[in-house]
């Protein structure tokens, strides 16, 4: 029964008849773009974050590199 994934052609369709006897035929849609700006608003927020994560380990690495090289002078100096 389950080798087929978590939902076959059937639990979908009983979904689906689930959906429209809780919400209506004319709210779904509704609830489908919400879903979908939702969905979207998570995507860019992620991906915002990785961009932010990025930027701070680059910033990171050049600190790191600019401490080498202070410490390279110093041992030079000395």
């Amino acid at each position: 029964m389950w080798e087929r994934g978590l939902f076959s052609g059937p639990h979908i369709l009983i979904l689906l008849v689930l959906l429209i006897l809780l919400f209506g035929s004319k709210r779904i849609p509704d609830l489908a773009r919400s879903l979908g700006r939702s969905i979207g608003e998570f995507k860019k927020g992620r991906a915002e974050g990785e961009m932010e994560a990025k930027e701070a380990e680059a910033k990171k690495a050049e600190l790191e590199k600019l401490a080498e090289k202070k410490d390279e002078k110093k041992q030079i100096g000395s």
